[in-house]
């Protein structure tokens, strides 16, 4: 045990598969009760949440329970987080009504077959990546893209169960322009009572979180409004009610595998797949910083992925780690995933015993409990700060919140993902140059644009490249350098400050042997100083490396390649203008 409390990881022998076989033998009598109060508080939350989320993807409520206990267990068996609260949430549960309304025609039957299929899928895509360990490819999601993946989805959330919180008879729709356009077409059967139990809800979650956190909001504004319910027969006065809730664990069902319905659940299956790890591993990261915990991120692709396959198996939809509910995991005393294990059971005695009692409880509740829960994830203050940062991070956020508002989750998703990249290309096919000037006295280097008073020389030119030097940009980099020959007629060589190039190929290495040639074609020698290792190997292998190193036109650093080509420059010769918001200590 660490001085937290929380069990040493064992990653020797079998625990390299199993976590659960490796924190288990540290595992102490103190540490049974904070898992168990933890369990429990997950659980009186997760009940309501989870059939909410059911509803809000197209499942019977009764799904909900049963993506919360099977999938918890697989986690726990596999997970490294001990804080984590894997289950049904928001994004992932529209993610999946999105992609089987569709493909179902409105049959219940082939709609759970469906929602099966895909949790498996999801599964079996984050156990390949977790043993391929291709967790890094998430980190092709930006912060940007996520932040306006989130809010957009949260948008279309709420604004989906509006339908619900109202009472109206409005069809099911996808994209925020087509529920708008469905719910301004449905306004006139708007239900009074409904109405009513909604405002009740709301105020009830938002108060009770807002002025109580610590209590259990949503399942007590879920008992509080079934008992209601169930006095005053709202049920027969109009309002929706969930009527008979099965009960009884769930069986497992192998999902039928239809070539058709794997290739056309598939885009779905890999967005849903990076979103639901995407959203685990950020929390589960966020809190084990908090508590000196080691989170594997590939494990915890084989453990998500896990969950998500036994989802698939016994009759419920994607799962993935929750926020709010691994917020609460923790600040509960969770200190392993044996608190899983217990959420679990609670929620198995539920669908055992208690779902009778869900007879009258109102959608319209279930609805409010998801407006309230998705509201929160709404990131104003991201898209502010990304702008203000860097203008192609905000227009990555604001085209991945458009697309996904306008035209559905899946394309926003790629939108964002596909400009992302583009920006990532862009920028690394024009590296930033800098020529710099030696600051007086001293043999330290720094960007002319950047700051006064420093010494250069028109016979020489230092430049540094800040990035790799490969096929992309080396094109790029030629350019800028003859440019500069063609525009002094006083220089004479060209040092290229090597420090800052992590890498290169072989369009790097021909890149070099080529600009050396053609400068000399304008009487400008190429220098090179400061190589690194992998470069200068990359270089010999070439054939590039030996060829500027028999001329004389290699040197250790810059110092050393202006002592070669005339000594050190001089005073400043031209004027240097620093921006305002430029410190001088910036390179």
């Amino acid at each position: 045990m660490n001085g937290a409390g929380y069990p040493r990881p064992d990653r020797s022998g079998p625990a390299r598969v199993v976590p659960m076989l490796g924190w288990l033998r540290h595992y102490e009598r103190a540490t049974l009760r904070h898992d168990l109060i933890a369990g429990l508080t997950v659980a009186v939350m997760l009940v309501p949440q989870s059939m909410a989320y059911a509803a809000l993807a197209g499942m019977p409520p009764v799904t909900g329970l049963y993506a919360s206990i099977v999938p918890l267990l697989a986690y726990a068996l596999l997970g490294t987080s001990g804080s984590l609260a894997v289950g049904p949430v928001a994004i992932t549960a529209l993610m999946t009504g999105t992609a089987l309304a569709p493909l179902a025609d409105g049959d219940p039957t082939r709609y759970a077959a469906l929602a099966g299929l895909l949790a498996g899928m999801v599964g079996v895509i984050q156990v390949s990546m977790g043993v391929l360990r291709l967790g890094v490819l998430v980190n092709f999601m930006s912060h940007s893209v996520l932040s306006g993946f989130t809010s957009a989805a949260a948008i279309v959330i709420a604004a989906s169960q509006v339908k619900d919180l109202l009472g109206l008879d409005a069809g099911r729709a996808e994209t925020f322009p087509e529920i708008a356009g469905s719910l301004w077409r449905s306004a006139t059967t708007a239900h009074g009572v409904t109405i009513l139990v909604s405002l009740v809800s709301i105020a009830g979650l938002v108060l009770l979180r807002r002025h109580v956190p610590k209590l259990p909001g949503a399942l007590l504004v879920v008992a509080g409004v079934t008992v209601l319910s169930a006095a005053f027969s709202l049920g027969a006065r109009g309002v929706e009610i969930l009527t008979e809730v099965p009960g009884g664990l769930p069986a497992p069902v192998l999902p039928t595998l239809a070539g058709q319905d794997v290739r056309a659940l598939l885009p779905a299956a890999v967005a849903i797949a990076l979103v639901a790890y995407m959203e685990g591993i950020a929390v589960a990261k966020a809190l084990a910083a908090r508590t000196r915990q080691q989170i594997s991120p590939n494990q915890e692709l084989t453990a998500v992925g896990s969950a998500n396959v036994a989802a698939g198996i016994f009759q419920a939809f994607p799962v993935a780690g929750g926020f709010s509910r691994s917020a609460v995991n923790f600040s509960a005393g969770a200190r392993t995933p044996l608190a899983t294990v217990f959420t679990a059971l609670m929620v198995a005695l539920t669908a055992l015993f208690l779902t009778p009692a869900f007879h009258h409880l109102p959608k319209a509740v279930l609805a409010a409990i998801v407006v309230v829960a998705v509201l929160g994830l709404i990131d104003r203050r991201a898209a502010v700060t990304a702008w203000r940062t860097r203008r192609s991070d905000g227009l990555t956020l604001a085209l991945t919140f458009l697309v996904t508002l306008m035209l559905g989750v899946e394309p926003g998703l790629a939108a964002g993902v596909a400009f992302s990249l583009s920006v990532f290309l862009w920028r690394s096919a024009r590296p930033h140059l800098a020529e710099l000037g030696r600051v007086p006295d001293t043999d330290t280097y720094r960007n002319l644009d950047r700051h006064t008073g420093l010494h250069t020389d028109p016979r020489i030119a230092i430049v540094r490249v800040d990035g790799p030097l490969y096929f992309a940009n080396a094109q790029h980099l030629e350019d800028r350098l003859l440019a500069l020959a063609e525009q002094r007629e006083a220089l004479d060589a060209i040092v290229l400050d090597a420090s800052a190039i992590s890498d290169t190929d072989v369009d790097g290495a021909h890149a070099v042997a080529e600009l050396r040639e053609r400068l000399a074609g304008h009487g400008v020698a190429l220098h090179l100083a400061t190589v690194r290792g992998p470069v200068r190997d990359l270089l010999g292998r070439a054939g590039v490396w030996q060829l500027v190193h028999a001329a004389g036109h290699v040197h250790r650093d810059v110092t050393a390649a202006l002592a070669a080509v005339g000594g050190p420059p001089g005073p400043p010769d031209r004027p240097q203008v620093v921006p305002a918001s430029v410190p001088q200590e910036v390179l």
